[in-house]
């Protein structure tokens, strides 16, 4: 028999498995969409240049977000539930070395699609950065209590797109998000294992 967690009673507590299994089948599923996109509309993915410049922005960024998070998780009490309930949810049933898979399968796979294909199909402009964003945000929604997650998302969304345009490189919004979701998940679990059951 499983416990419901508190704070959003319909969501049941996912194991470890099922963690792992949902992570790469949605890495896989956004990776196959963002192939089809780029064959089907005849794109050109957004470039990936290995450069110790666009590494050194992208890990400054993802630190960045990641401080960032933290101070509004502690500011915005509604952001604050909305970030636990899916932080338990995701995280809680991982072990440290799982971390690593939760910063590079989505990191990665999200944004192939939202910056490298998605964002260049849209325009390499500000209506391609807001609706590129605002679709990154909705995919990180799992219930209406949730919109404060969806709009930190997009807010992150818009710094990554942005980031993409700017600097006409994938990695910088790649190595971001994929600091960004280890550190920050790597911050919480540590200061979460003491509350282990």
């Amino acid at each position: 028999m499983t416990k419901q967690i508190p704070d959003n009673p319909e969501l049941e507590p996912l194991t470890r498995i099922q963690v792992l299994v949902a992570m790469g089948i949605t890495a896989v599923v956004l990776l196959i969409f963002a192939k089809l996109w780029l064959q089907l509309g005849k794109l050109t993915l957004l470039p990936i240049k290995f450069t110790p410049n666009a590494l050194v922005i992208g890990l400054a960024m993802g630190l960045a977000i990641t401080g960032a998070s933290g101070l509004v998780y502690r500011l915005w009490p509604a952001y604050r539930q909305s970030a636990e309930v899916y932080l338990k949810l995701i995280l809680k049933p991982l072990i440290i070395p799982d971390l690593m898979w939760l910063g590079l399968l989505p990191g990665m796979s999200e944004e192939l699609l939202f910056r490298g294909v998605m964002l260049p199909a849209v325009g390499l402009n500000a209506i391609g950065i807001i609706a590129s964003s605002m679709l990154f945000g909705i995919l990180h929604l799992s219930g209406i209590q949730q919109w404060p997650y969806v709009v930190w998302a997009t807010l992150v969304g818009l710094l990554l797109g942005y980031s993409a345009v700017a600097t006409d490189n994938l990695l910088v919004p790649i190595v971001a998000h994929i600091v960004t979701n280890f550190v920050s998940s790597l911050v919480w679990k540590l200061g979460n294992l003491e509350n282990r059951t």
